[in-house]
C-alpha cells in the first residue's frame, strides 16, 4: 500500500507552513505529498494568510525536496488553459527531477470563482472542458520532439503547437481523474488517466465506484490495449490520537460547517486507520492519500509515520 499525504492550504498555510510539512512527510517516509487546489476556504474562516497557488508552491517545494512525489488533488480545468497547464505541469517536473503527478478535475467550487473573477460555466460545459484539457495536456507531451500538435475543439485551439518543454516523465507525469461522478468521471478516468482517486467516502461506496471505473475501462478497450491499469487510490480523512481525547481533538475541525460533501473519517486509534486501510486493499486500492487538516499538528504526521507505516508491509 502506497501513502501518500493530501493537504488542503486554503485552509490557513504559508508556503513556509507547506515546505515544513513536506520536508516531515519526507522524512517520514511516505511516498508523496499532494495539495488541493483552491483559492478559498470553504468555511466562514477566511483561511489566514490567504490563498497560495497550487503550482507555485509545487515547484518551490520540487527545489527543497529529493524523494516525496508532488501533486494536486486536484487542479480545477477552469482555473487555467490548457497548453500553459502543461507548460507548467512539465515545467515543474523538471525542476524535481521526475517527481510531479496532474490531478485534474472539472471545478466545483463557485464561490471562489466569483470572489476571483474566474469563469464558472455550468456543469456539462465545465465536464466537456475537462475532456478537452486531457486531451490536449497528455497530446503536447506524447507529441514527439521536433513535431508539433493541433487541436480543434468546442472549447480550444491549438495551431502548431511546438510541444514543449517535455517532462522528464515519459510519456508524461501520472495523470490522476477522481470523484464521484457516476458516468463522465469513470469514462474520463479511463480514457486519460493513469490513477483513479476515490475521496473520503466509505469503502461500501468507493468498492461501488471502482466497479463504474473498471467498466468504463472495459467499454472503452483501455483493458485489451496493452495499457498499464488504472491504480486505484483512495483518499482518508485522518484524525487520530494516543488517547481518544487527542482523537477527538484532532476531529474538531470535521465538524465545522463547509461546503464540503459529507466525508467518512477515521477518528481514532493508529490500529483503526490500519484496519481502514486494509479495508481498502481489500476492495483493490494500491494507494491512499491521507487527509490532514492542522499545518502546525507536526505531531500528528509524527504518530502516523510511526505507528501506522511500519504496519503496511502486511497490507495486501
Amino acid at each position: 500500500m502506497r501513502v501518500s499525504i493530501f493537504t488542503e492550504p486554503h485552509r490557513g498555510a504559508s508556503y513556509d507552513d507547506q515546505l515544513r510539512f513536506a520536508r516531515l512527510v519526507e522524512a517520514g517516509g511516505f511516498e508523496g505529498f499532494l495539495r488541493a487546489d483552491h483559492y478559498q476556504s470553504m468555511g466562514d474562516d477566511p483561511g489566514l494568510p490567504g490563498p497560495t497557488d497550487a503550482w507555485l508552491t509545487l515547484a518551490g517545494l520540487a527545489r527543497e525536496t529529493s524523494r516525496i512525489r508532488l501533486g494536486t488533488l486536484v487542479s480545477s480545468a477552469t482555473f487555467r488553459l490548457p497548453g500553459p497547464l502543461a507548460v507548467m505541469v512539465a515545467q515543474v517536473d523538471q525542476m524535481s527531477g521526475g517527481r510531479v503527478e496532474l490531478g485534474i478535475g472539472a471545478g466545483w467550487y463557485e464561490r471562489e470563482h466569483l470572489s476571483y473573477g474566474i469563469p464558472f460555466p455550468p456543469v456539462a460545459e465545465r465536464f466537456d472542458r475537462l475532456a478537452e484539457q486531457l486531451e490536449i495536456i497528455t497530446g503536447l507531451w506524447r507529441t514527439p520532439p521536433g513535431q508539433t500538435y493541433r487541436f480543434t475543439g468546442e472549447h480550444y485551439r491549438l495551431v502548431d503547437a511546438p510541444a514543449l518543454p517535455k517532462p522528464v516523465q515519459r510519456p508524461g507525469p501520472p495523470v490522476i481523474v477522481g470523484g464521484r461522478g457516476p458516468k463522465r468521471t469513470p469514462e474520463l478516468a479511463a480514457r486519460y488517466a493513469d490513477e483513479f482517486n476515490m475521496p473520503f467516502k466509505s469503502v461500501a461506496q468507493t468498492a461501488a465506484a471502482y466497479e463504474r471505473v473498471t467498466e468504463a475501462c472495459a467499454r472503452s478497450g483501455r483493458t485489451e490495449s496493452g495499457r498499464a491499469p488504472l491504480v486505484l487510490s483512495a483518499g482518508i480523512v485522518v484524525a487520530i490520537g494516543r488517547t481518544d481525547a487527542e482523537a477527538q481533538r484532532r476531529a474538531a475541525p470535521l465538524h465545522v460547517k463547509s461546503a464540503l460533501p459529507p466525508e467518512d473519517p477515521v477518528v481514532g486509534s493508529p490500529a483503526q486507520l490500519v484496519d481502514r486501510l486494509g479495508e481498502f486493499a481489500a476492495i483493490g486500492a494500491t494507494r491512499v492519500h491521507l487527509r490532514l487538516i492542522d499545518f502546525a499538528d507536526l505531531d500528528h504526521l509524527e504518530l502516523i509515520a510511526a505507528e501506522v507505516l511500519p504496519q503496511l508491509d502486511g497490507i495486501r
